[in-house]
C-alpha cells in the first residue's frame, strides 16, 4: 500500500510530471551547451588560443555559478522560513473551499516547490550574471588611466573598469531581493498569512517581520544605488552638454548623497517597525524615500535650470563645456591632431607638377564601385567565383611607391556547378583562387583597368605581387564548414575545359581523429551525412569558423572589429588578411557619447589572419591604450608587440577608414576649444555633401605639406556649416614611423576655397562638358560621374573627378574621360595627363605605371593608347580651343591649339 503522500504511477501528479519536465529541459541545455562547448574548445586548440577559451569560460562559470548559489541560498532560505510551520499562518477569516484545497495541495509538496522554485530562480540568476563576465575580466585586471575626473577626482580606470561591474551587482541584488520579496509574499499569500477580510488587509506578524526584513534589505541596496548615481551624473544629458553640469553639481549630487543616508535609515527603520508587527507605518517610510527621489532628483533641479541657469547659461556652464571639451577629445583621440596652416595658393604649374609627379601618377581615377564591377566582368573566370570588395594599398613597383586596388577572388557557394549539394559544398569546393591587383590610374585601350596581377593561376610581371600560396580558405564569403585531405576529389582551379585537383597542405582545420569527433560534428552542424560519409577518413580535418571577422570575433569577442578586412600579399608569396580591432567604452566621464559607440575608441589592435592555414596572430597597435593592456593582463601570451609582425606586412597597415570617419565627424565640432564658440557654434563644419551622400575618406599618395617624401595617407575635406567653399582638410599617415599621426590643415578665413560643391556645380554648368554628357546619354550609355578627389599638392588644390561611361543594360563601365579644375580653369579630356595640359601647358609629367601585363603600355605622352573616338573628341576639342583663342586675339594659345590639333591627326591617320 502507498501513502496518500506516495507517487503512484496509476493517477497523475503534477508536481511530479513537472519536476520531470524541469530536470529533461535542464539535461537537454546543458547537453546542447556542453557539445557547443566541446566544439568551440576543438577549435581554439587549432588556433593554439587555448587559454583563451579557458579563461572566459572559466569566468563565464565561475560568475554564474557564484551568483547561482547565492541566488539558490537566499531564495531557499526565504522560502524554507516562509514554509515552517505553516499552520501557526492560517487566518480562518481569509479561506473559502477553494482556497483551502490550493493550501492542501501545497502543504503536501512544499518540500519539492521550494526546491524546484530556488534552482530555476538561481539558473536564471546564474546565466544572467554569466553574460557580464567581460565586466569581471576588467574589474580584476583594471590598468590606471593615470588621468582624474574633473568632478569628484577619480582616475577615470574606476569609471571604465570598475564601475561597470559595481553597477551590475548593485542591479543584480537589487532585482533578486525584490524578486524574492514578490515569491516570499506570494508564499505567505497561498499559506494563509497574508490576505484580505472585511476588516482589510492581514498580515501574519511572523511573515510581516519577514518581509520587512527583505524591504529593509533593498532599502539599503537602494540607497547604494543612489550612492552609485552621483559618479553616473558625470555621464549626465541634462544640460547643454554630456557630463555634469552646474544643476548636477549643485543640485544632482547633494541629493543623490542624501537619498544614499536617507535609504539606509528608512531601511534600518522598517526592520524595526516590521520586528513590531507593524506592517503600515514601513510602506509610509518606504514612501517617503520615493517622493524625496522625486523632489530632490527632478523637482529642484528643474527648478534651478529654468530659473538660474537657463537665463545665463553661457556663464553657469562653460566650466563645465570646456570639461566636456577636453574629455571629448580625449576620448576619440582628436587632442592628438595637430594644426597647420595651409595657404591654398595659386601657384601650381607644370614645373610643380613635375616635381610632384608620383602624387599625379597615384590619383584614383578607378571607384570601388565601378571597379568592382568591372572586375567581376574581366577577372570572375567562372560564375562560382565572386569579388566581394576591392581595397586600396600600396606596393613596390619597379622601386617605386604606387597605389593599388586589390580584390581576392573567393568561392561563391550560391553557384556551384551541379548545384548545392552536401558534397560540393563541403568536400570538393573548399577554397577560393587568386586576386586581381591593379594600379589605380592605368586604363586600357578600351577604357577598362590594366592589371599587374590577373587570371587563374596568378599572372604577374611585378616581383613585389607574385602570389605562391594563391588558395583563400579563409575569407568574407565562406560557408559553416569544409573538410580537406578526404578520399574526394578537392577543387583547386579551372584548366580550360578541365579542372585541376589538389590535395590540403596546410596546418588548418580540427582533425577527425576518432568517432567522438565525428558524432560531435555531426550533432553540432546537424548533419548525418558527416556520420556516415566514406571520404571521411581519420587524416581528414573539418575547417569552421571560416569567416575572417568571425575568426577573430571568437578570440577576442570584447573587441569591435572593423567591417572592411584587407589583404595583403607578403614577400613570400602567401596572402594574408589584416583586420583592424577597437577597444570601446561608454564610461569616460564628461565625454559627448556617439551612438551605441560610446565615448571611446583606439585602434589597438592589428589582426592577421593566413588565408591558407587560417592562423592568427594579434599584434597590440596602441600600446599606450589602457584597456588594451587590461585585456593584455587578463589574456597573457594572446597579444605581441607590433615590432614582431612581419616587416613586409606591417609596410602595409592602413590607418582605418571607419575610425577616421568616426574622428572626422566629432572633429566638426570639437575642433572648436574656447567654451563660448562652442556654445555659440561660431566654427560649426560639416564633411561636404558629393550629391545626396556625405563625401566619404579616401587613401592616395602624395607629399604632405613641408614634408620631402610622398607617402600613403587617408584624407577628407571640411566645408563651414551651411556654405559650401572649403575651409580645412584633415589627413592620417601611415606611413612607417608617422602611423597613426594626424594634421588638420586649415585654410585662410579670408580667402574663398572651392568646396566640392561648387566644383559639382561648375562641371554642371560648364557648356561643353555637358553637351558632351547629353550626347553620351542620346547614344544609349549611361554616365557614372567618380568621386570628386582634392588633391593637395605643396600649398594648392587640384580638384580631380573620373567619368565613366557602361551600356545601359550592361555592367562593365568603362573610364572615358577625366575631369580637372584648378582655379578658375576646367578641363575634360580622355586621360588626366591631357587634362592637366589643358590647364597647364606643356610639360606635365608623362605616369609611368611599371609593368602591367593586363592592357598595353601607353605611348610615350599619353596616359593610355586613346581610341578613335577619343582621338575625334580630342581634336574637336582642340579646334573649338583655337576658335576661342583666335576671337580673343590671344595668337600663343591659338598655337598651342593648332599643335594639339595637328598631333591628334596624325595619331588618327597611324
Amino acid at each position: 500500500m502507498t501513502g496518500p503522500d506516495d507517487f503512484s504511477p496509476a493517477r497523475p501528479h503534477p508536481i511530479r510530471n513537472a519536476l520531470l519536465l524541469l530536470a529533461g529541459f535542464l539535461v537537454i541545455m546543458f547537453g546542447s551547451a556542453a557539445l557547443a562547448l566541446y566544439v568551440d574548445w576543438l577549435w581554439f586548440r587549432e588556433v593554439r588560443l587555448a587559454h583563451v577559451f579557458r579563461t572566459i569560460v572559466g569566468t563565464k562559470v565561475a560568475l554564474g555559478a557564484g551568483a547561482g548559489v547565492i541566488c539558490f541560498a537566499l531564495v531557499y532560505a526565504n522560502l524554507s522560513w516562509a514554509a515552517r510551520h505553516p499552520k501557526d499562518h492560517l487566518l480562518s477569516q481569509v479561506y473559502g473551499p477553494g482556497q483551502q484545497m490550493l493550501k492542501n495541495v501545497l502543504e503536501r509538496y512544499l518540500g519539492p516547490v521550494v526546491l524546484a522554485a530556488s534552482v530555476v530562480l538561481a539558473l536564471m540568476a546564474g546565466v544572467k550574471a554569466a553574460a557580464r563576465w567581460e565586466d569581471l575580466i576588467l574589474l580584476l585586471n583594471a590598468t590606471p588611466f593615470g588621468r582624474l575626473d574633473p568632478q569628484l577626482g577619480r582616475d577615470l580606470g574606476f569609471y571604465v573598469f570598475q564601475l561597470p561591474f559595481i553597477h551590475f551587482a548593485q542591479g543584480w541584488l537589487m532585482g533578486n531581493l525584490v524578486l524574492i520579496g514578490v515569491v516570499t509574499a506570494g508564499a505567505y499569500l497561498a499559506l494563509g498569512a497574508i490576505g484580505l477580510t472585511p476588516l482589510g488587509p492581514m498580515v501574519n506578524p511572523r511573515a510581516a517581520r519577514h518581509l520587512g526584513l527583505l524591504a529593509g534589505a533593498a532599502l539599503l541596496v537602494l540607497g547604494w544605488g543612489f550612492q552609485l548615481d552621483v559618479f553616473d551624473t558625470l555621464f549626465s544629458k541634462h544640460g547643454v552638454v554630456t557630463g555634469a553640469t552646474y544643476t548636477d553639481v549643485y543640485a544632482r549630487i547633494p541629493a543623490y548623497r542624501l537619498l544614499a543616508v536617507a535609504s539606509a535609515l528608512a531601511g534600518m527603520v522598517v526592520v524595526a517597525l516590521s520586528w513590531r508587527g507593524n506592517w503600515k507605518l514601513p510602506v509610509v517610510v518606504a514612501g517617503g524615500v520615493l517622493a524625496l527621489s522625486f523632489v530632490g532628483v527632478n523637482l529642484l533641479p528643474g527648478m534651478l535650470q529654468k530659473y538660474r541657469v537657463v537665463p545665463n547659461e553661457i556663464v553657469k556652464e562653460g566650466l563645465f563645456i570646456k570639461r566636456n571639451i577636453e574629455a571629448t577629445r580625449v576620448g576619440f583621440g582628436l587632442d592628438a591632431i595637430s594644426a597647420e596652416e595651409f595657404p591654398a595658393a595659386d601657384s601650381l604649374s607644370a614645373e610643380v607638377l613635375v616635381d610632384n609627379h608620383v602624387t599625379i601618377e597615384n590619383v584614383r581615377l578607378w571607384d570601388h564601385k565601378p571597379l568592382l564591377s568591372t572586375y567581376r566582368q574581366l577577372q570572375q573566370i567562372r560564375t562560382y567565383y565572386d569579388f566581394v570588395d576591392v581595397d586600396n594599398d600600396r606596393y613596390r613597383v619597379n622601386g617605386t611607391m604606387r597605389q593599388v586596388m586589390l580584390s581576392p577572388r573567393e568561392l561563391s557557394y550560391g553557384n556551384l556547378p551541379g548545384g548545392a549539394n552536401w558534397i560540393n559544398e563541403h568536400l570538393t569546393y573548399t577554397h577560393g583562387y587568386g586576386v586581381s591587383v591593379g594600379p589605380v590610374n592605368r586604363i586600357s585601350q578600351e577604357g577598362l583597368p590594366e592589371f599587374y596581377v590577373k587570371d587563374i593561376p596568378p599572372a604577374t610581371q611585378v616581383p613585389a605581387l607574385k602570389v605562391t600560396r594563391p588558395e583563400i580558405y579563409y575569407g568574407e564569403l565562406a560557408n559553416d564548414y569544409v573538410f580537406v585531405r578526404t578520399q574526394a576529389k578537392e577543387f583547386d582551379y579551372p584548366v580550360g575545359d578541365q579542372n585541376q585537383y589538389a590535395t590540403y597542405d596546410g596546418k588548418g582545420g580540427v582533425p577527425m581523429s576518432g568517432p567522438l569527433a565525428k558524432l560531435a560534428f555531426a550533432l553540432h552542424f546537424g548533419t548525418t551525412k558527416l556520420l556516415f560519409s566514406g571520404d571521411i577518413v581519420p587524416e581528414s580535418r573539418i575547417m569552421y569558423h571560416r569567416d575572417i571577422k568571425d575568426r577573430v570575433g571568437m578570440v577576442a569577442p570584447y573587441l569591435i572589429w572593423d567591417g572592411d578586412p584587407y589583404m595583403v600579399i607578403g614577400e613570400n608569396g602567401r596572402l594574408v588578411w589584416m583586420l583592424d580591432g577597437y577597444t570601446t567604452t561608454g564610461n569616460l566621464p564628461y565625454s559627448e557619447r556617439l551612438g551605441s559607440l560610446g565615448n571611446y575608441i583606439r585602434n589597438s589592435v592589428k589582426a592577421v589572419v593566413d588565408a591558407y592555414d587560417g592562423s592568427i596572430a594579434l599584434y597590440i597597435a596602441d600600446p599606450d591604450d589602457p584597456i588594451i593592456r587590461t585585456y593584455a593582463k587578463a589574456f597573457p601570451n594572446t597579444y605581441r608587440p607590433l615590432a614582431e609582425m612581419p616587416a613586409d606586412i606591417r609596410a602595409h597597415m592602413r590607418y582605418p577608414q571607419d575610425l577616421f570617419a568616426v574622428q572626422a565627424h566629432m572633429l566638426q565640432k570639437y575642433h572648436m576649444l574656447d567654451p563660448q564658440n562652442f556654445y555659440n557654434n561660431e566654427d560649426l563644419w560639416e564633411i561636404p555633401r558629393v550629391g545626396e551622400q556625405p563625401a566619404q575618406p579616401y587613401y592616395t599618395i602624395m607629399k604632405l605639406p613641408g614634408q620631402e617624401h610622398e607617402e600613403f595617407i587617408l584624407l577628407l575635406p571640411y566645408t563651414p556649416a551651411k556654405r559650401d567653399n572649403m575651409t580645412a582638410w584633415l589627413a592620417a599617415r601611415m606611413d612607417g614611423e608617422h602611423y597613426g599621426s594626424k594634421v588638420v590643415y586649415l585654410f585662410p578665413k579670408q580667402k574663398l576655397i572651392y568646396g566640392p560643391r561648387q566644383i559639382e556645380a561648375r562641371i554642371d554648368q560648364d557648356a561643353k562638358i555637358s553637351e558632351q554628357l547629353t550626347l553620351w546619354s542620346q547614344m544609349g550609355s549611361s554616365v557614372i560621374r567618380g568621386t570628386l578627389l582634392v588633391i593637395p599638392i605643396e600649398d594648392s588644390l587640384l580638384y580631380i573627378e573620373p567619368l565613366y561611361l557602361a551600356a545601359e543594360r550592361g555592367s562593365l563601365p568603362e573610364l572615358r574621360r577625366v575631369i580637372v579644375a584648378y582655379g578658375n580653369k576646367l578641363a575634360m579630356e580622355p586621360n588626366l595627363e591631357l587634362a592637366l595640359r589643358a590647364i597647364f601647358g606643356k610639360g606635365v609629367p608623362v605616369p609611368s605605371g611599371g609593368a602591367a601585363p593586363g592592357g598595353a603600355r601607353p605611348p610615350q605622352g599619353i596616359a593610355r593608347s586613346e581610341s578613335m573616338e577619343d582621338l575625334a573628341a580630342r581634336s574637336q576639342d582642340a579646334f573649338n580651343r583655337a576658335q576661342d583663342a583666335s576671337r580673343a586675339g590671344d595668337w600663343a594659345a591659338y598655337g598651342e591649339a593648332l599643335k594639339e590639333l595637328e598631333a591628334a591627326l596624325k595619331r588618327m591617320n597611324r
